[in-house]
């Protein structure tokens, strides 16, 4: 079984909330993989440290080389790109977009495109399980090419009573889509204010075009009660199921410096809602696990 946690924009408390899901998850599931497809921010490593496994390079984007012994300066290339990206015969790697369009337009055939690295991908395994994460080039493009091909380096190890979860990207671009494609659960994690019950319909509406089982949470419910029961509201109109909300807590920031999830610290308020969470929804839905 595959679990997303995905939220209309970033910022909302995905990343605590999957940390926590997983910490739970590995007291009883032995096969528990976790999936980092906030690739453009990754930061649930930090809070979930291991040893590393497995390190490569991932080529997601071409850019374009100009072969000097073969260029005559016409600066036909540069009339072409729309991007700025050629100036005297020579590519600015950062602006270059890759489209091709001064390769093709060359008459000497001095442009070559060549695959770009985007980013590096890590396997690591700790007492949780395999976690399987990326860390972008800066200025670098293809993020859901990149969430598609961490989601595949841990098919190998989906394998008998396993569960998946997925820190997702937010928003509801195509690294979102590459997140919750093929999966069986979303949890969406939302805020209340006015924007997040915005984001929260837009995400919404995205995933309505997948055949997902929905939930939603509100995170700091209290610091807005009147926006949460606004969320509340909208929910039961659209027959969506609310799986609780958790309660602004301190302890949260404290956990994040600590680098552990928030279900290791003691007495705390977001912790208790989100092992309850756990209990009275997930727990019913890994069953057969």
């Amino acid at each position: 079984m595959t679990i997303t946690v995905v939220s209309g924009k970033g910022g909302t408390g995905k990343t605590t909330v999957v940390a926590a899901f997983s910490d739970l998850a590995a007291k009883t599931i032995p096969n528990l993989i976790r999936v980092d497809c906030d690739v453009d921010a990754p930061n649930l490593s930090l809070l979930s440290s291991g040893q590393l496994v497995e390190k490569r390079n991932f080529y997601g984007g071409k850019k374009a080389r100009i072969n000097k012994i073969l260029c005559q300066s016409c600066e036909i290339c540069e009339e072409v790109c729309h991007f700025g990206a050629i100036t005297n015969s020579e590519i600015d790697s950062l602006l270059c977009e890759g489209c091709g369009a001064c390769s093709i337009a060359c008459p000497r055939n001095a442009i070559n495109m060549h695959d770009e690295k985007t980013a590096e991908t890590y396997l690591s395994k700790n007492e949780m399980g395999i976690l399987s994460n990326a860390e972008m080039e800066v200025g670098s493009e293809g993020s859901g090419k990149l969430v598609t091909y961490l989601r595949k380096t841990v098919n190998r190890f989906e394998t008998g009573n396993f569960l998946t979860i997925i820190d997702g990207s937010p928003g509801i671009g195509c690294a979102v889509i590459a997140s919750i494609t093929n999966t069986d659960i979303a949890v969406i994690v939302t805020e209340p204010t006015k924007s997040g019950l915005s984001d929260l319909e837009r995400i919404l509406e995205l995933i309505k075009r997948f055949e997902n089982k929905v939930y939603v949470c509100i995170n700091k419910y209290d610091i807005n009660e009147q926006m949460s029961e606004e969320i509340e509201a909208y929910l039961k109109r659209n027959n969506i199921r609310l799986m609780g909300r958790i309660p602004f807590d301190a302890k949260v920031s404290e956990a994040i410096n600590k680098g552990i999830p928030i279900t290791h610290m003691q007495n705390s308020r977001a912790a208790k809602e989100i092992q309850k969470i756990w209990n009275q929804f997930l727990t019913k839905e890994l069953e057969e696990i």
